[in-house]
């Protein structure tokens, strides 16, 4: 088995292309109408479904065999309330730099600071949201700054 994308299914196509471009500093590398876009990286593929294309150009799309509403109803599912049980995580090698080129590009209303974790070891991220009020997490190399963690 191999992972073919990632695909999130978005209320405003247009300004979720715009989020990830800024984002992943690149355009859209190959993209079907007002459909669908995929953005493909480093092996990995993540994708924007606008969930309202085919309900809106019922003659564009072609859907044959059985319909299933939780699987096939994308606008019930572009409009579904989020419950943050999914993920993007990234990594940078400066988090700290990271942070600051998401803050200077203002893509989201809702960034943490940088936090901390250790089970295993320590672990630095940040999380913000995309327009869908999905989460993304980024996580590198980032060195506290002394007192910074302490409780």
């Amino acid at each position: 088995m191999h992972l073919g994308s990632i695909y999130l299914i978005v209320q405003d196509f247009n300004k979720s292309i715009q989020f990830y471009e800024k984002l992943l500093e690149m355009p859209v590398s190959a993209q079907n109408m007002q459909r669908f876009a995929q953005f493909e990286f480093e092996g990995n593929n993540i994708s924007i479904m606008n969930g309202y294309f085919d309900a809106m150009n019922p003659n564009l799309t072609v859907c044959k065999g059985e319909y299933i509403e939780e699987f096939d109803n994308l606008v019930a599912m572009a409009e579904a309330e989020n419950t943050h049980k999914f993920v993007l995580n990234f990594w940078a090698e400066n988090l700290e730099k990271e942070r600051e080129r998401i803050v200077q590009l203002g893509i989201s209303d809702k960034l943490a600071k940088i936090k901390y974790v250790n089970n295993v070891k320590p672990y630095y991220y940040f999380q913000f949201t995309d327009p869908d009020g999905n989460i993304i997490e980024i996580t590198g190399q980032y060195s506290p700054k002394k007192g910074e963690f302490d409780e």
